[in-house]
């Protein structure tokens, strides 16, 4: 949860340096969480009240790289992706790569952390699919690899086992359309939908939902009742 112990906690958030991820940061750092912003870009490193405490370059696809910075997390947020309109084949491989593979590349290894985690204060990691998940978004590759994405998560975060479960918490952050430079007619400000997410997020919820579509609202919970379904009929095949 993120309302207890805040000033001894750490933030850190994938894709800092893009809209949503300025104002997650903002937001966080007025609220008195340590901030760490990891970003691709190499002109972001200036350090100020609305930046993040510290910023960590790193590169798709060496994220293993990234684990000694991963264990000083508490709450770590998967905000990157990519939002290409191109036809080419490069394209498709791009976009799963870095918001599919990349983003449960970054799940992985902070299981693999919160598993030593001897705090009595869970990890969490909150991970940003969208709602193209499911919903048309006029962009093949980015409903191909958010679908992937949000199939993984689900089907991770309900196969875990009980000893994972007492050790990290998963949630999914299914967002509408909001304005960014990869989507400059976004309907939701960034600055807004921030806010949700830091509102909902401190709820026992998995899902948090953000859109003005009301669809998005019936269709995510019936979608993951079916995986959690799904996952139970497989634990008792197994079993």
């Amino acid at each position: 949860m993120i309302s207890s112990n805040k000033n001894n906690k750490t933030i850190g958030i994938t894709g800092a340096s893009g809209a949503l991820g300025k104002e997650l940061t903002k937001l966080f750092r007025q609220e008195g969480y340590k901030v760490i912003g990891f970003t691709h870009s190499k002109t972001e490193s200036n350090i100020n009240i609305d930046s993040p405490n510290e910023w960590i370059k790193w590169e798709c696809g060496k994220e293993s790289a990234l684990k000694k910075h991963l264990k000083k997390i508490d709450i770590l947020i998967l905000n990157h992706g990519i939002y290409d309109l191109s036809r080419e084949n490069s394209n498709y491989e791009n976009s799963i790569e870095i918001n599919a593979l990349s983003q449960f590349k970054f799940l992985n290894l902070f299981e693999e952390i919160a598993m030593t985690n001897e705090s009595i204060i869970k990890k969490e990691i909150w991970i940003n699919t969208s709602e193209a998940e499911i919903l048309p978004a006029l962009n093949p590759s980015y409903e191909i690899s958010k679908s992937l994405i949000g199939q993984l998560i689900s089907f991770k975060k309900n196969l875990l086992n009980k000893d994972t479960r007492k050790k990290l918490i998963i949630k999914k952050i299914i967002l509408g359309p909001f304005k960014s430079e990869l989507n400059p007619i976004g309907i939701m400000s960034p600055k807004f939908v921030s806010k949700k997410i830091y509102d909902l997020a401190d709820s026992k919820n998995y899902l948090i939902i953000i859109s003005p579509n009301p669809l998005t609202y019936l269709l995510f919970p019936l979608k993951e009742f079916y995986n959690f379904l799904y996952c139970k009929i497989i634990y008792k095949y197994k079993s």
